[in-house]
């Protein structure tokens, strides 16, 4: 699934997937796509996000919702190219746990689930719809017998983990499978649940299986074979998730709204009506319709002119203030008199029934020192002005056999002081706020570069080329010149393959003829004996079979024929071994002449002057001992190494320029890391060391 990042040839499937999403998005350039990127790890059956940039004690946990199945806590991140979205894969392997057993070295040791979000919006501003999809590519964790693996410890109890949740995987495809099943166990294992959409129904789905040729795990290929055969029963329904753009629907309403607007207006001016305004009311329109209302309540107006229908809405909402606050001035005055009391306010009805003001069963009674009065019955003052005002609060106001809306008494400061507050009437209101701190780091890279030291410049103009020629003229200018005597032993030792191949040949066609010539004889053989056993055979005295002369002849020709096939098949046999012999010595001469052609093309046109100086006759290191790949990258740092592969390999694949920059990016943020880590212990170790050695000087203090 995922390759190899040292070779773009032997990527694996996850980048050539990576690589064709984004060759189709500059494909489809009439589209908006947008393309994000999360990346998982299930070890253990506890679920870890490869591309976490914080470590978070909160677990990660699957949820499903109206968009799906999604895993609560996973970080997903953009990737607006190919690089970026490399990059992430790269980096989530360098994450992933790997360990080893007796069959391999490089085990996963957890499933991974790499996902590609993909949007595709329109760029016409009038379409509001847009298509979601979502890839999920899967590198499964490979079943294990602990016979064959022999793990043990930690690496028994991931084994275990990895062989129950395929089993549960299997068991989520066999449930698929049957039409009938209304239950399937998605829910049995976190691997099963987080690929609930990628299993049947609105997907497309890819098993690869892989298996194994040999022998001794037939058992594990024949398992992986039916495991595969059950997947193939799975049917899905893809469809088009195809989905309303909220916000760019809203722009679209607007205009469309300003434009039923001018419809409207050119309507009413063509039938020479007066303009009517669409707008919101500002405040100046809402006091004019106020003093309109009141005067309409007042009696000093009888009709209201109606202009729009958002004047009628405003209308009716002046009503609602007015008769609203009418409401409360009622309330305010009857407060100022009385103590409202809910009869469900069973405290304050309790103290109001130890205060003597109330019988057992609620009913009110007089004062103490005898003197009876009403209560519940406001005075005639104390009432608004209206009819209907006067209906509605009479029917608020608590009378003395009423037990349904509450109760009334006009009591004193030291009885309003025993009474607990109403719950009808007293509100609190509490607000919780929260502050949230956000804090940014910011991690300065630091960039160590190393320089070349440059030697003086050599006046070598005259007799060494500005640029290398093309190895096609310069190997035929070194099997003239320099290496003139391996070419002619090359030449040699060719001519004489040529000839013994070419005997080779004449001595297989003379064989082939032989055969087919025995062939016919054993035929023509088989025709004469089966005739003389249909006529009848003859025996002599002896009791040997009689044959007649053309039978006899075609035994002794068929003798003969033997006795000469094998004998060119004996020297066919010994020419096979010549060829082959003078093949390895060809072969021996031509690897011999490339390797003097590339040792001569390094020294008179690629190795740089200072480093001949070091190649020199009588020197530790001659020519040919180290590759000239390895010679000419002696003083090269990482910049320089990355660069000169883009040089050696882009001209052939230029594709690959997004897989090598994101493995370059990700070694150079490794290797950041790990030098930090280093300065950090050197740091540590620096800090237990004697207080003698602080004393030394800086130089010191350097080398050690």
């Amino acid at each position: 699934m995922t390759g190899t990042t040292g070779n773009y040839k032997h990527r694996g499937i996850i980048p050539r997937a990576i690589q064709q999403v984004f060759k189709s998005m500059e494909e489809h350039a009439s589209q908006f796509i947008t393309v994000r990127i999360s990346y998982l790890e299930i070890h253990n059956e506890i679920i870890y996000d490869l591309l976490a940039t914080t470590v978070s004690d909160v677990p990660l946990s699957v949820v499903e919702g109206p968009q799906g199945v999604s895993v609560k806590g996973l970080s997903v991140h953009a990737a607006p190219q190919e690089e970026v979205a490399l990059n992430y894969l790269f980096e989530g392997n360098t994450n992933r746990s790997v360990g080893q057993h007796a069959l391999n070295r490089n085990s996963s040791r957890s499933h991974c689930i790499f996902t590609i979000y993909i949007e595709c919006h329109s760029r016409v501003l009038s379409d509001a719809g847009f298509v979601t999809s979502k890839i999920n590519l899967v590198d499964l964790a490979g079943s294990e017998r602990l016979a064959k693996s022999k793990s043990e410890g930690s690496g028994l109890k991931e084994a275990t983990y990895i062989n129950r949740s395929l089993s549960y995987l299997e068991q989520v495809v066999i449930a698929l499978s049957e039409r009938n099943r209304e239950h399937v166990p998605f829910r049995q294992s976190k691997l099963t649940y987080t690929l609930k959409d990628s299993l049947g129904g609105n997907c497309n789905t890819v098993l690869v299986a892989n298996i194994c040729s040999e022998a001794i795990h037939i058992v594990e290929t024949l398992s992986t074979l039916r495991f595969a055969t059950r997947m193939k029963w799975v049917t899905t329904e893809p469809i088009v998730n195809e989905k309303i753009d909220s916000e760019r629907m809203v722009k679209n309403l607007e205009k469309e709204v300003l434009y039923l607007k001018d419809e409207l207006a050119m309507h009413n001016s063509l039938l020479n009506r007066p303009p009517v305004s669409y707008e919101p009311l500002n405040e100046i329109q809402v006091l004019e319709i106020n003093s309109q209302v009141r005067r309409f309540l007042e009696g000093t107006i009888d009709d209201l002119d109606i202009v729009s229908l958002r004047q009628i809405h405003e209308v009716f909402n002046q009503f609602k203030m007015i008769l609203s606050q009418q409401e409360q001035e009622v309330e305010s005055r009857l407060r100022s008199k009385y103590t409202l009391i809910d009869k469900n306010d069973y405290a304050t009805l309790s103290v109001v029934q130890k205060a003597g003001l109330v019988d057992s069963e609620g009913h009110l009674v007089g004062e103490v020192d005898g003197q009876g009065f009403g209560i519940g019955v406001a005075p005639f003052s104390s009432k608004p002005g209206g009819k209907r005002a006067k209906a509605k609060k009479g029917k608020e106001q608590v009378s003395p056999i009423s037990k349904k809306e509450g109760l009334a008494s006009p009591l004193s400061g030291k009885d309003l002081d025993s009474l607990s507050p109403s719950r009808s009437q007293v509100v609190t209101a509490s607000k919780d706020l929260e502050t949230k701190e956000v804090q940014s780091r910011e991690q300065d890279a630091v960039s160590v570069e190393t320089h070349r030291s440059e030697s003086a410049p050599k006046d070598d103009s005259s007799t060494r080329p500005s640029s290398p020629p093309a190895r096609a003229t310069a190997f035929e200018d070194f099997k003239n010149e320099r290496g003139s005597e391996i070419n002619r032993i090359f030449k040699e030792n060719k001519t004489i393959l040529n000839d013994r191949k070419k005997k080779m040949n004449e001595f297989t066609r003379r064989v082939n003829l032989l055969k087919q010539e025995m062939d016919t004889t054993r035929q023509a053989l088989e025709a004469q004996r089966v005739e003389r056993e249909h006529q009848g055979e003859y025996l002599n005295d002896e009791g040997q079979i009689i044959i007649d002369e053309e039978e006899f002849l075609l035994i002794m020709k068929l003798k003969d024929l033997k006795k000469q096939y094998r004998a060119d098949f004996n020297e066919l046999r010994d020419l096979q071994s010549e060829v082959q012999y003078c093949q390895h010595l060809v072969d021996q001469c031509r690897n011999r002449l490339v390797t003097e052609f590339e040792i001569w093309y390094s020294e008179s046109f690629l190795i740089p002057e200072e480093v001949q100086e070091v190649l020199k006759s009588g020197g530790a290191i001659r020519p040919g001992m180290i590759p000239i790949n390895r010679v000419l990258t002696l003083d090269e740092d990482e910049q320089e190494k990355f660069d000169r592969m883009q040089e050696e390999v882009l001209p052939f694949c230029p594709a690959s320029v997004s897989f090598y920059n994101a493995k370059a990016k990700t070694d150079r943020k490794h290797k950041y890391a790990r030098a930090m880590t280093a300065l950090e212990q050197m740091r540590k170790k620096s800090g237990s060391v004697h207080t003698s050695v602080k004393n030394k000087p800086p130089s010191a203090l350097d080398t050690t």
